[in-house]
């Protein structure tokens, strides 16, 4: 860690502050309507972002996971 020359990467948004990131990612409230869909909206981000080729061991030293992602799955593997 002390070394390291990426960041943590913090996928960890409560239902609270969920909506605003799904905001500053694009997605407006009209795109779920309830908490449920909500967390499957940005689950769906969340996997993006974890497959996507930049996030890396080169830049990714670690990550903060919210528990919904971690009882979910990713690329049809268990979080």
């Amino acid at each position: 860690m002390k070394d390291g020359g990426g960041f943590i990467a913090a996928l960890d948004q409560s239902g609270g502050s969920t909506p605003k990131a799904l905001e500053n990612y694009g997605v407006t409230g009209d795109a779920y309507d309830n908490d449920e869909a909500m967390f499957d909206v940005v689950h769906e981000m969340r996997a993006r972002i974890m497959t996507c080729d930049c996030f890396d061991t080169e830049r990714v030293l670690g990550g903060i996971l919210f528990e919904d992602t971690m009882d979910r799955e990713v690329n049809c593997k268990p979080t």
